[in-house]
């Protein structure tokens, strides 16, 4: 299944000039797709950004994610404060130590209904859940990497529109954002991917 996660993987291929035409749509998703199939794990650092439309805020998060197949998941935020979101097989854990709070939930429900946990983990299908097309105002940016649009087909994702940036030369993803049901926008940028070490499922 081809999802955020998908994207992070690293794919062979050749380098792409900033002028370049890009790669036809269905094969940069082929090699986005056989990128997560080789993938076991998966470790990057993240930078979240969210204006907060109620309250006309910013706020900017970061941390570490690590991923490992099938549905093991580990969000360690560490800036401005810690926070640490923790998928199991069964069980969802979000720990919050200011508040000296733990609050459990089951892995299902948080991969049926979130949308970022759900493609950075694999589950969502891009082709079955949007309409994926090339930025129309450029399908390249400056460096040449590939910018896409992603159309929900239904409301149940809870966006309409999907946006992401993804490497021209190992097909990873460098930035994804989306607005949310209540109006607030948040962009995720990924570096420092790491793929297939080992995380231990401790």
């Amino acid at each position: 299944m081809v999802g955020v996660w998908a994207c992070l993987m690293v794919c062979a291929g050749g380098s792409l000039p900033a002028h370049a035409a890009p790669l036809p749509l269905e094969e940069l998703l082929t090699r986005m797709q056989d990128a997560y199939d080789r993938a076991a794990d998966v470790k990057a650092g993240f930078v979240q950004e969210t204006l907060i439309k109620s309250m006309n805020k910013k706020q900017r998060e970061e941390g570490v994610v690590y991923f490992k197949k099938p549905h093991q998941m580990f969000w360690d935020y560490t800036k401005p404060k810690v926070k640490k979101l923790v998928i199991g097989a069964s069980k969802a854990w979000f720990y919050i130590p200011q508040e000296n709070a733990v609050y459990v939930q089951d892995a299902d429900k948080i991969f049926k209904s979130r949308l970022t946990v759900r493609f950075i983990s694999g589950i969502g299908n891009l082709r079955e859940d949007f309409d994926i097309a090339y930025a129309s105002e450029n399908a390249v940016d400056g460096q040449g990497n590939y910018r896409l649009l992603l159309k929900a087909k239904g409301t149940d994702l809870g966006v309409s529109n999907l946006k992401m940036t993804v490497d021209k030369e190992s097909y990873q993803i460098l930035a994804c954002s989306f607005s949310d049901a209540y109006g607030n926008d948040t962009r995720i940028q990924f570096r420092n991917i790491k793929v297939n070490t080992a995380i231990p499922d401790r």
